[in-house]
């Protein structure tokens, strides 16, 4: 049995528990159509019956659109939906004052002008904030937009920049997923987590669990996670054994 094995199998023991997960790269491979991605079949049936136990929360935690991931991801209550890097809970969604929203209101032209005529850039409207994503822009486009946002809109005041891969989110409000999970951790008092996440962005979220939760990076890159797994395949196998442990206990 290996080492995340057996912190797979102790936190589904703990009597309050609090699963979060990023979408895509995690649940979902990635797609170069976004609209396209959906949770692999075992995933979501796995997360779908560990949101039915007692004392089990089941968060999703992207940086997707509310709306967007509800339609991706296929989920809604009781599993619970972030979405904007934490600028959207499904229990309410961003509000803006007078100041943020003509801040968005220029952030959204600035943008739409910067990145009109060049290929593979698209750009993704949310509540607080627009995304500009360059997945399916030659290399040398996507540098060129990124440089662009970075000395223009991404530089001005009350602008919060969030880099994740082949994206920019740029928010008129402070986001993170770190802040979204000390949300959920207040409000759902459990006495472990598990949160998995694939992207840079879910590295605000890794850095504040505690003793006793576990962390799970997908894939390559620098962690703050405890622990690594290759895929979205092997975080289904994951998730299948943290719910057979979990539901054990019900009996």
């Amino acid at each position: 049995m290996s080492d995340l094995d057996e912190a797979v199998r102790a936190i589904a023991r703990v009597p309050v528990l609090l699963v979060a997960l990023d979408f895509d790269g995690v649940l979902a491979p990635i797609v170069d159509v976004p609209s396209d991605a959906r949770p692999l079949p075992t995933s979501a049936a796995a997360i779908g019956s560990l949101a039915t136990l007692p004392d089990t929360t089941v968060a999703l935690v992207s940086g997707r659109g509310l709306a967007d991931l509800a339609a991706v991801s296929g989920f809604g209550s009781p599993i619970r939906l972030i979405g904007s890097h934490g600028g959207e809970f499904d229990d309410g969604g961003a509000v803006l004052d007078d100041a943020q929203s003509e801040r968005l209101d220029r952030l959204r032209t600035e943008l739409h002008e910067l990145v009109d005529g060049e290929p593979g850039v698209r750009l993704e409207e949310k509540p607080a904030g627009i995304a500009v994503h360059v997945r399916n822009a030659p290399a040398d486009v996507g540098e060129r937009v990124f440089e662009a946002v970075r000395t223009g809109p991404a530089s001005r005041q009350g602008i919060e920049v969030t880099p994740g891969k082949a994206v920019l989110d740029l928010a008129v409000l402070q986001v993170s997923k770190g802040l979204a999970l000390d949300v959920l951790r207040e409000r759902t008092k459990p006495e472990a987590v598990l949160f998995v996440g694939d992207d840079v962005t879910d590295e605000t979220a890794f850095v504040r669990l505690r003793p006793g939760d576990v962390g799970v990076k997908v894939g390559p890159g620098e962690t703050a996670a405890e622990y690594r797994v290759p895929g979205p395949p092997e975080v289904a196998t994951l998730l299948q054994e943290l719910l057979a442990v979990r539901s054990s206990l019900q009996g």
